[in-house]
């Protein structure tokens, strides 16, 4: 099997290795089947081979890509610029795609949709996303039903579907929950690859981000800790399955 390339935006080496640790299980995946680029630590090689993989996967992180650019912090600024740089070949190449997070932001700023902190953003903790009816039939919904709960947190989020796009699933406070655009690039704006556990440590790294209170952070986890999310994380898995090639 070609590997899949996850390519993670988190600066803070404990909360991008249970990253890491979290995507390889909820895929259905290891180490073996994998290349792990962290873009705060390396640069993407201008002559990345695109059809030797079998997709790409980008994690979550801190950075936001509507933030102004003189306001960024310079390491999230270069993993960002990255990461765009690359979404022109993934997207015109067909190579299978899935933002998680972070990504969303990522493939909506490639896709011209407008992103930002004005209306959809999401505090930390549970959410339940509801599948729409153009979700009927799709490979990485295989299995999941209608309704089933997720973990979001998130200052920003898109504020309409980008041009072409299938808007999959939905939740109450922010619209756009799962996008597909085109047959082969997918985002969530829930984190599919994550769990109780996953938070838990992701609240106390990143308690002075701008995503709660640091008084919080004790009342947060606990709400995380025993949130079931294995039908979220199914999506994962069915990515993984559903475009593992040769």
């Amino acid at each position: 099997m070609k590997p899949f390339l996850v390519l993670q935006l988190r600066p803070e080496i404990e909360a991008a290795d249970e990253e890491y640790a979290a995507i390889l299980r909820r895929a259905k995946l290891d180490a073996s089947n994998v290349q792990r680029m962290r873009l705060d630590q390396v640069n993407l090689p201008d002559d990345l081979d695109l059809s030797a993989l079998s997709g790409v996967i980008v994690g979550g992180g801190p950075g936001c890509v509507s933030d102004p650019p003189e306001t960024k912090d310079p390491t999230e600024a270069r993993i960002e610029a990255q990461i765009l740089r690359l979404m022109p070949r993934i997207i015109a190449q067909g190579v299978p795609f899935l933002g998680c997070c972070y990504g969303i932001g990522i493939l909506g700023r490639h896709l011209d949709a407008p992103v930002s902190k004005d209306a959809y953003g999401e505090a930390i903790g549970p959410i339940t996303c509801q599948r729409r009816p153009e979700s009927a039939g799709d490979p990485l919904l295989e299995g999941v039903p209608d309704r089933f709960t997720a973990l979001v947190g998130h200052k920003e989020a898109l504020d309409a579907l980008p041009q072409g796009a299938t808007h999959l699933l939905e939740g109450a406070q922010c619209p756009i929950q799962m996008l597909r655009y085109g047959a082969r690039a997918y985002a969530t704006q829930f984190h599919p690859e994550a769990d109780g556990a996953s938070f838990a440590l992701r609240i106390r790294v990143y308690r002075d981000k701008g995503y709660f209170h640091p008084d919080e952070a004790d009342a947060l986890t606990s709400l995380c800790a025993d949130v079931q999310t294995e039908i979220s994380g199914r999506i994962l898995e069915n990515f993984t399955r559903h475009f593992a090639s040769d």
